[in-house]
């Protein structure tokens, strides 16, 4: 059974993909919702949450939010005070649009650069919307541009999944860090043979097809078991978890080899 999120009601950015004078307005849905529980701080004696107010740090006076504006650290303790008019007149074209300048084999991006992927639909723009999406299909390629999200400026790539057209922004390349500059990765040797014929017989042995839906989050399932309890008025004892034996290399490779060949058996 595949299992999906529920999808988002409220688009959180509309605008228009462009290519060239072909103008296709869309709004943009998040399509990755993950589940995480929100926690609230409270005051240990009497359950009730605890407030966080808005002081200045020099007069320590409660500041109204009228009375605030953005700045920008130059040096220490000196700023560059922002105005909001200020900032929404040099925010980029990419912010009310994605102007498609290229079309790419989306095979070709390294997906370590993926950020996040939205999901786009057609505003009004239902036969624009399918003439991209179909082209896109037929050809395979997918539309490299610009987005604009939460004052951030994204490289993003405009691509079909499932009868839908997907926007995916990217990291840029100075945010990636290159693992060749990790000093710790610095003259890895080959292993011995041995040690690499075990792990190889091990990897073929649990080799097989990806199903991510036989993934779960453990975590998320055993906190909702843990409130439940609670709510329950039982009373939670905290095991500790047992301490592995510690084993060397090659005799954990054999051990795991050995179990492995008891299972298929």
């Amino acid at each position: 059974m595949e299992l999906s999120a529920k999808p988002p009601k409220r688009a959180i950015w509309s605008g228009s993909i462009t290519v060239g004078l072909v103008n296709v307005p869309v709004k943009l849905y998040p399509m990755i919702r993950e589940k995480v529980f929100s926690f609230r701080m409270l005051h240990r004696r009497d359950n009730a949450p605890i407030k966080f107010k808005r002081v200045c740090s020099k007069c320590g006076e409660e500041v109204p939010l009228e009375e605030i504006v953005k700045g920008y650290e130059v040096r220490k303790g000196e700023y560059v005070v922002f105005e909001e008019e200020e900032l929404e007149a040099i925010k980029p074209a990419s912010s009310k649009k994605i102007a498609l300048e290229k079309f790419v084999d989306l095979a070709s991006v390294d997906p370590i650069y993926f950020h996040t992927s939205y999901i786009l639909t057609p505003d009004k723009s239902e036969e624009a919307y399918a003439l991209l999406l179909y082209t896109l299909q037929r050809t395979g390629k997918a539309g490299a541009g610009r987005l604009t999200l939460r004052s951030k400026e994204y490289p993003v790539l405009v691509h079909p999944y499932r009868g839908a057209l997907i926007a995916t922004t990217l990291h840029y390349p100075h945010e990636v860090v290159s693992p060749q500059d990790m000093e710790e990765l610095q003259g890895i040797k080959e292993p011995p043979e041995e040690e690499l014929e075990l792990a190889a017989t091990i990897v073929d042995a649990l080799s097989g097809e990806f199903d991510l839906a036989s993934y779960r989050d453990t975590y998320v399932e055993r906190l909702q078991e843990l409130i439940n309890k609670k709510l329950a008025g039982e009373v939670v004892v905290v095991e500790e978890a047992e301490k592995e034996e510690v084993k060397s290399l090659m005799e954990a490779l054999r051990k795991t080899v050995e179990e492995l060949k008891a299972k298929q058996e």
